[in-house]
C-alpha cells in the first residue's frame, strides 16, 4: 500500500515518531491551512477520506490527527461516528465511565500508576480492532500514552529465547485474575465483577464471564476469580505483513497480586523471560506528548498501548470499534 498523500490533510510530525520498518508510528496528520482546523473542516475531511484513513491506520498502525479544535466529547463522538465503524463494549478490570453515545473515559485508576501496555481486551474472545483517544486536558507533566509496535516484541523474544517461545506457542498460556465484588478506584484494576458483569446477581455474573471464554471461582470474601486459557502467544493478522504480533499479557499480568501468567498446562514461566521481554516491550516503546484536542487512531491488531504516571489533572477519552 503506497502513501499517497490527501490533500484535506498535511502530514506533520511529533516529538517521539520512530521510523519502523519504513513506516512512521504515529503519523501525524495536520489540518492543510489555518482556516481549516475549525472542528466542521475536520469532521468533513473525514468523511470525505474515511476509507483512505482507514487504509492509514492500517499501514502505520498509528494515526494522530493534531492541530484540529476538537473541544468536547460530543465532537468526539461525532468523528468516530463518521467512520460507521461498529462499537464496541469494554470489558476488562479497569474502572471507567460513561461519557456520551461511544465515549468513555480511559482508565480512572490513579495518575500516579503506570498502566502497563496492552493490546486492548486481548483475553476476550471479542477484542477491537481499534482503540480511538481523544485528549480533553493534557496533562502538565507526564501521562503519555506510549505505543509498542506488537511484531517487534515477538522478533527480538524469538532471537532471544527460541525454545520457550516455541513451547509457550505451542501449549499456549493461562491467566488468572482476581476481582472484588465493589469497584475500588484506588487501583487502576480495581474495577468489582458486579459492573465489569452488568450484574450483582453470582449466577448472571458468572454465565455472562462464560460467554466471553472465562471460568470462574468464587472465593470467601465475595471476589471472583476469573481462569483464562489457553491462550495464544502470538497471532498474525490479515492485511498486517504476515507479522506475528504478542498478543498476550504475560508481563502485564505474571506474578502480581491479582493476576498471574502460566503456560497452558500450568508450567511456570521463567522470571528471566518475562523481566528481559519487560525490557524489550520498553526498548521498542514510541512516546509522544499529548496535546489538547489530539485524537489517536491505533490498530489495536498491532500496537500495545499504556498509560505513564502523570501529573492532574489529565482527561483522555476513549471510543473502541470493531
Amino acid at each position: 500500500m503506497e502513501f499517497r498523500s490527501c490533500k484535506e490533510f498535511k502530514v506533520g510530525k511529533c516529538e517521539g515518531q520512530k521510523e519502523v520498518d519504513g513506516e512512521t508510528m504515529p503519523l501525524v496528520l495536520q489540518p492543510p491551512e489555518a482556516n481549516k482546523a475549525n472542528f466542521e473542516s475536520l469532521l468533513l475531511a473525514v468523511k470525505n477520506n474515511k476509507d483512505w484513513l482507514d487504509q492509514m491506520i492500517i499501514k502505520h498502525s498509528a494515526v494522530l490527527l493534531r492541530g484540529y479544535d476538537v473541544s468536547k466529547a460530543e465532537e468526539f463522538n461525532d468523528i468516530v461516528e463518521a467512520f460507521g465503524w461498529e462499537d464496541i463494549r469494554y470489558v476488562g478490570p479497569a474502572p471507567r465511565t460513561h461519557i456520551y453515545k461511544r465515549i468513555w473515559t480511559a482508565n480512572e485508576g490513579p495518575l500516579s500508576e503506570f498502566i502497563y501496555y496492552h493490546h486492548e481486551m486481548v483475553l476476550i474472545k471479542e477484542y477491537p480492532k481499534r482503540v480511538i483517544l481523544y485528549c480533553e486536558i493534557p496533562p502538565p507533566e507526564g501521562g503519555e500514552t506510549p505505543i509498542v509496535p506488537s511484531f517487534k516484541i515477538t522478533e527480538k523474544m524469538v532471537k532471544e529465547f527460541p525454545e520457550e517461545v516455541e513451547e509457550m506457542e505451542k501449549k499456549g498460556l493461562k491467566y488468572t485474575f482476581t476481582a472484588l465484588s465493589k469497584n475500588d478506584t484506588s487501583s487502576m484494576r480495581g474495577r468489582g465483577w458486579e459492573q465489569a458483569f452488568g450484574s450483582s446477581d453470582r449466577i448472571e455474573a458468572e454465565k455472562r464471564a462464560n460467554a466471553l471464554g472465562m471460568d470462574v471461582e468464587w472465593l470467601p470474601n465475595g471476589a471472583m476469580k476469573t481462569i483464562l486459557g489457553p491462550r495464544c502467544l502470538t497471532k498474525v493478522f490479515e492485511g498486517r505483513k504476515g507479522r506475528r504480533m504478542w498478543f498476550n499479557t504475560m508481563v502485564g499480568m505474571h506474578g502480581k497480586e491479582h493476576s498471574s501468567a502460566l503456560m497452558a498446562d500450568g508450567t511456570e514461566i521463567a522470571e528471566n523471560l518475562v523481566k528481559r521481554c519487560q525490557e524489550i516491550i520498553e526498548e521498542e516503546s514510541i512516546q509522544f506528548k499529548w496535546e489538547k484536542g489530539d485524537v489517536l487512531f491505533l490498530d489495536n491488531y498491532a500496537l500495545l498501548h499504556g498509560r505513564r504516571p502523570s501529573l492532574p489533572p489529565r482527561r483522555v477519552l476513549v471510543a473502541t470499534c470493531k
